[in-house]
């Protein structure tokens, strides 16, 4: 978002205040004690949710608790390991694999830059990001389909690719935001802006969202 309007900066500078007051207190909800935990957790979190991952993640750790020891597992006995997470075998082949390249790369330790992390298997931007900000407290604007919805609803960004949509956002909030401010849209995004039904008439953002198609209050049921 090259050039970015004065008045949409305002709008975001408001938002940013607004989900401050709504989500004051922010911070992944996936369980984890280490930063590969929290790496191996965000890679089986795609297209699963956080209560179904922390589920299966402490007899995941359990069995194989670092690098070393995923690495040398079988695919069929991680994928048993983590079925209930969805799309189980395609997890199964990246959690190994990016396993295997931490031991070859960083002596088995998760590194702490955008470059290392996404060049690891099945590790895309926003995996990196929530592990940046989470493990290491490195600023990271994770985009995930909630604060995609938000943002776009909102009147942020205009685009529906998530790498897009994150350097728009990176554009208009300060950088030491960026996490809080991903972790408030993904709170808001659960509670109030949801994707079949928003809570319009309930909304903190409802003076300065853009979106066409607001559910209407109880007045106007009358």
């Amino acid at each position: 978002m090259r050039g970015v309007m004065p008045d949409l900066r305002k709008k975001a500078d408001k938002v940013r205040k607004i989900l401050r007051t709504a989500h004051p207190v922010v911070k992944t909800q996936l369980n984890h004690r280490t930063p590969f935990e929290l790496l191996a957790a965000t890679i089986l979190s795609a297209q699963c949710t956080d209560r179904q991952v922390n589920r299966v993640t402490p007899a995941l750790f359990s069995a194989l608790p670092d690098a070393r020891h995923m690495a040398e597992a079988s695919e069929e006995a991680l994928a048993d390991l983590i079925h209930s997470t969805g799309f189980f075998r395609n997890k199964a082949r990246h959690l190994k694999r990016c396993a295997a390249a931490l031991l070859a790369d960083h002596g088995g330790r998760v590194p702490d830059t955008l470059e290392a992390l996404t060049a690891l298997p099945g590790v895309g931007r926003k995996t990196a990001n929530v592990v940046l900000g989470a493990a290491f407290g490195i600023p990271g604007m994770v985009v995930d389909t909630h604060v995609a919805r938000v943002s776009r609803r909102v009147g942020l960004t205009s685009h529906t690719d998530p790498v897009r949509i994150e350097f728009d956002l990176m554009a208009l909030f300060p950088k030491s935001s960026w996490r809080d401010v991903s972790l408030q849209m993904v709170y808001f995004g659960r509670k109030t802006c949801q994707a079949r039904t928003p809570l319009c008439p309930d909304c903190p953002l409802r003076g300065v969202c853009d979106y066409p198609d607001k559910t209407p209050g109880p007045s106007a049921l009358l």
